[in-house]
């Protein structure tokens, strides 16, 4: 999946808080888009030399930039500024503070680019707007389900409506795990590697439970019960026993869903009533864990089994 746009409105909306950004001019145009996750300073298009101009990433202006713009004459720096300013920049963001002469804020105006002013170091925005931006750019998609944390290992519970995801997901919390979301899993592809599992933002800390209704998981069971992210380790498809069909008794095929490009260890669980299906998935989740670290009871079972038909191998 393709990440959407993103808008200088987006990032400025979503990081203003950590970067330190503050709009000074450009409101009008937050919806120009930033088409490369990384940031750029302009220092050799400022200086003339605009051959190689990224001028498709966030731009960056500092002490260095500031300083070599003092240094010219009045009438080069605006040209500098018309120049820069004409090849369509997504936006502009001042470092450490600075004020832009008005000469520089009207010929972002002319061609209706944003400018922000930040207090943070040049070099320290950089780092943190990189981060921001590969978040943003990286690719996502959502899928029902509620997600828990146990013991470090991040579990996506599926299932038809009315199965009984949310009382598994109680139950798991009564035994000192953590919930990260319920009914809408969020999913980030991250560096290419992992998948982030996150809620959405207005229901975070929230979750629905039939015949009761919404609950503050935060409230009933202590802020350690809720996790904002996980990585996904594991999904598990509750089934209806009668539905779920033939199941392996070994565990030795073990099931793989692919989300986003990444395969992820999966596993159909029977549900019917009098089975602890919380216990069930805890126990799930733990022998995930174990695999991971190498550790695999039913390929060493089938060795046994192999060792005792034929000693020889």
């Amino acid at each position: 999946m393709k990440p959407s746009n993103v808008t200088v409105e987006k990032f400025f909306a979503d990081h203003a808080g950590p970067l330190g950004l503050k709009l000074l001019t450009g409101g009008n145009h937050l919806d120009r888009l930033i088409l490369e996750p990384t940031v750029n300073r302009p220092g050799l298009a400022l200086a003339g030399f605009r051959r190689y101009f990224a001028n498709k990433r966030l731009q960056v202006l500092g002490a260095v930039e500031r300083s070599y713009l003092r240094s010219i004459d009045p009438e080069l720096r605006r040209r500098r500024y018309a120049e820069l300013f004409r090849h369509q920049i997504p936006c502009l963001v001042l470092c450490r503070g600075i004020r832009p002469e008005p000469e520089m804020l009207a010929a972002a105006d002319k061609r209706g680019v944003p400018v922000f002013q930040t207090g943070l170091v040049t070099m320290k925005f950089i780092n943190l707007a990189t981060l921001a931006l590969e978040q943003l750019f990286a690719p996502k998609t959502q899928i029902h389900g509620c997600m828990v944390d146990i013991q470090g290992i991040g579990v996506v519970i599926q299932g038809e409506s009315g199965i009984g995801k949310s009382e598994a997901v109680l139950g798991l919390l009564e035994r000192g795990h953590s919930l990260v979301c319920d009914d809408i899993v969020c999913l980030t592809l991250d560096d290419g590697k992992q998948l982030i599992g996150t809620g959405k933002t207005l229901t975070r800390n929230l979750m629905e439970v039939r015949g009761i209704g919404i609950i503050d998981v935060a409230a009933l069971f202590g802020v350690a019960a809720i996790r904002s992210e996980k990585r996904v380790d594991l999904v598990v498809t509750l089934k209806v026993w009668e539905k779920a069909g033939e199941i392996d008794r070994l565990g030795l095929d073990q099931g793989q869903v692919n989300l986003l490009g990444i395969d992820i260890p999966h596993m159909d669980l029977p549900v019917r009533p009098g089975r602890d299906i919380a216990r069930v998935i805890e126990v799930a989740a733990l022998h995930t864990k174990l695999k991971l670290s190498g550790v695999n009871p039913a390929e060493d079972l089938q060795r046994r089994l192999l060792m005792q038909m034929n000693p020889r191998l």
